[in-house]
Parts: structure tokens; C-alpha cells; sequence
């Protein structure tokens, strides 16, 4: 496998798979700019390498067929004035203006397709489509980990028509490396955080970070599984009951392996889920009725801050409240804060997962830890120990 920094891309029309997947208004306008963004240094590798550029992504879920609402023709005017070049436009991604388009392209311009979802084909991974689509350049690079866990037709299997000439791009490099630093090149202490609202939906990870960590701090809605099962009440907290006798296996299999794993003391209780609800601060297992937990407590802040900040490797998944209200966010910013100061102390930090990147873009303070991933899923896999087809893909001869 030949990576970005080693290829010659003299000439070449690379096919690379982006994940331009951003919300847009009814305007039609992009409101959150980073997963193009975060890909612009890969275009501009390709092009200052003197080939040329054919962009591939999804937008979207279209349900049957082209949709005005989910072209990638609307993400154009962006990309051509972060790029300061023109960028061209295909109509469809495998139809005769594609391939036109791409055959005409020049060293230095850039093509974007049409959605990939406007075929069924694509999710399918249906193996005509795979080579209309291949048809249309020279090389293939992969720079959407957040579809990597994806065995699509641009995502996967693809790869297999360029056996000499396929790479990760500078995100997609720097997301596998990042990770796989965490998994499997961790500094001691290594301390996992794991928040966010249910326990079900965070076992593998878990299990899988079980024979890894030093410290396992658990904190959000999943907490509350995890302090019922050993006696306390919770109150109209979030709890998952078929998971209680899974609570108290994994509190004893950290036992049992000698791993710190930390529960909140205390918690933010509300007496309704909203943001002018009444609330007081109780230890985290006496939680009267009618009153739900909806943050972590300023002990159990100060508890985990101790540890996170005393750690060499730092993977955060998950908020430790409801941070998307002013009145319950304390918690999951006071530990964003630890994570940046562990950082600045030399410290690796990841940050993964859904609200955890939402939560540390709200507070300002991305550029802060060592790694932020735009993986979502991708990434949740990834640390669960599953194989990613779209990483495979690349990896294999």
C-alpha cells in the first residue's frame, strides 16, 4: 500500500470517497462546515501533486432516487471558494456527463459527483455500479472514515480495481493512526470516560477496553444502571433494568483485573426534564422519587479531574449530563477542561462519538486535545474491535 505522502500523483484523476454528509437549512445553505473542511488539505495534497481531483459522497438519506434537498450540487459554491478554484459538477455520478467530465479533467481541477445514494446500487455494494464508477479515474483514495464501517460500493469495494493505486487520505490516515495509538499504543495511566445516555448501547466498548485501561470513569444517563445495581436510588433517573446484572459483572470484572472503575458520588437532580425545572444536588444513590439525576455532581467532577488529569492516554466518549441544557452541562465541561489540561501536560487525547464532539466544538476547546474524530459510528467500531471494511479495503493487497 502506498500512503498520500509517497504517491506520484502526476497526471493522475484520483477518485476520492469524502464524507460531505453536513446538515443544510431550507435554504440550502451548509451549517456545519467541518466535514468538508476537514478534508480540504487531502484535495489540496492531490492537486499540488499535480493531478486532479474526483469527489465522491453521499448526502443525506434519499429514499427513492435524485432529490433537490440532497444534491451535492449545493455543496459546490462552498467547496470551490475554500479551494479558490472552480469546481466542476456532474449531474449524476456514473452517467455520461461523469465520464466526460472526468475524462476531460485537467492536473489541478476538481469534479464533484452527483450523491452516490441516488443509486440504490451503492449501499447494495452492486459490483456493475462499482465499476462504472472506477471507470472514472487512474487512482483510488479513501478519506471518509465516518463510512468506513460501511462495505459500500464506494467505500469498499472499489479498492479492489486499483490494487497499486489505492491510499487513505490525510483524514482517514490520520483517524486510523489516532485510534489505533489509543487501542494499542496507550501510555500509562490510560484512562477511558465513558458517558452518554444508555448502558446497551456501550457493552462492546466496554468489553473491549476491559483488558486496556487503567481507569474507567462511567458517567451521563448510564451511570444510573450502574448505581441501582449496587443498591442506590435513583429516583426517576434513566435506568435500563435488563442490564442490572450486566452493571454488577462489569464492576466485578474491573475487580477482578485490578481497574479503577469510578462512578459519579454525587449528581444534579431535576424535577422534570427541562431547562427551568427545580433542582438540587444529592449523593448519586439517594435520589428521591420524582427527581431525576441529569448532571454529575461538583465531587464527582473534582473526583474524576483528579485522575484525568494525572493520565498519559485520555479517550473520551460520551457527556456526563444532559449538556445540551445551559442548567445541566457544568459537569460535561468541567471534564472537557480536564481533558485539555491533561493534554497541554503532554497527555494523548481522543475524543469520540457523536456528543462528545458536539460537546467539546460547543465549549471551544477542539483545538485543545490531541485528536477529535469525525467518525461517529466508524469510530464506536473501531474501539469495539470490529474490522472496518473501508480501512480493509485499502489495507489489503
Amino acid at each position: 500500500m502506498k500512503t498520500i505522502a509517497q504517491y506520484n500523483f502526476t497526471n493522475k484523476r484520483v477518485l476520492v470517497r469524502v464524507d460531505f454528509n453536513v446538515p443544510l437549512d431550507d435554504n440550502l445553505k451548509i451549517t456545519d462546515t467541518n466535514r468538508i473542511d476537514a478534508t480540504l488539505p487531502t484535495i489540496r495534497k492531490i492537486l499540488d501533486g499535480g493531478g486532479s481531483a474526483i469527489l465522491m459522497s453521499h448526502l443525506g438519506r434519499p429514499k427513492s432516487g435524485p432529490e433537490n434537498k440532497l444534491s451535492l450540487r449545493n455543496i459546490v459554491p462552498y467547496l470551490s471558494k475554500r479551494l479558490g478554484i472552480p469546481v466542476f459538477f456532474a449531474d449524476d455520478c456514473i452517467g455520461e456527463q461523469a465520464r466526460t467530465l472526468s475524462a476531460g479533467l485537467q492536473p489541478g481541477q476538481v469534479l464533484m459527483l452527483e450523491n452516490l445514494r441516488f443509486y440504490k446500487e451503492e449501499e447494495k455494494g452492486d459490483l456493475e455500479f462499482t465499476a462504472k464508477l472506477a471507470a472514472l479515474g487512474d487512482a483510488y483514495m479513501n478519506d471518509a472514515f465516518g463510512t468506513a464501517h460501511r462495505a459500500h460500493a464506494s467505500t469498499t469495494l472499489i479498492a479492489a480495481h486499483f490494487p497499486k493505486d489505492k491510499m487513505f487520505g490525510l483524514l482517514m490516515e490520520k483517524e486510523v493512526s489516532s485510534i489505533t495509538k489509543v487501542l494499542k499504543d496507550a501510555q500509562k495511566p490510560f484512562t477511558a470516560i465513558l458517558g452518554g445516555a444508555k448502558v446497551s448501547g456501550k457493552i462492546e466498548i466496554i468489553n473491549h477496553l476491559m483488558d486496556k485501561v487503567d481507569n474507567l470513569i462511567i458517567g451521563g444517563g448510564m451511570m444510573f444502571t450502574f448505581i441501582k445495581a449496587m443498591g442506590g436510588k435513583i429516583g426517576g433517573s434513566l435506568v435500563e433494568n435488563d442490564l442490572l446484572e450486566l452493571a454488577n459483572n462489569t464492576i466485578e470484572g474491573a475487580r477482578l483485573r485490578g481497574i479503577n472503575l469510578v462512578l459519579p458520588v454525587d449528581a444534579i437532580a431535576a424535577n422534570a426534564f427541562a431547562e427551568n425545572a427545580e433542582t438540587k444536588l444529592c449523593k448519586a444513590g439517594e435520589i428521591p422519587d420524582g427527581w431525576m439525576g441529569l448532571d454529575i455532581g461538583p465531587e464527582s467532577v473534582k473526583l474524576f479531574s483528579d485522575i484525568i488529569e494525572n493520565s498519559k492516554t485520555i479517550l473520551w466518549n460520551g457527556p456526563m449530563g444532559v449538556f445540551e441544557m445551559p442548567g445541566f452541562q457544568a459537569g460535561t465541561k468541567s471534564i472537557a477542561k480536564s481533558i485539555t489540561a491533561a493534554t497541554t501536560k503532554g497527555a494523548f487525547s481522543l475524543i469520540g462519538g457523536g456528543d462528545s464532539v458536539a460537546a467539546i466544538n460547543k465549549f471551544k476547546l477542539a483545538d485543545q486535545v490531541s485528536y477529535v474524530s469525525t467518525g461517529g459510528g466508524a469510530m464506536l467500531e473501531f474501539i469495539e474491535g470490529k474490522e472496518l471494511p473501508g480501512v480493509n479495503a485499502i489495507l489489503e493487497d
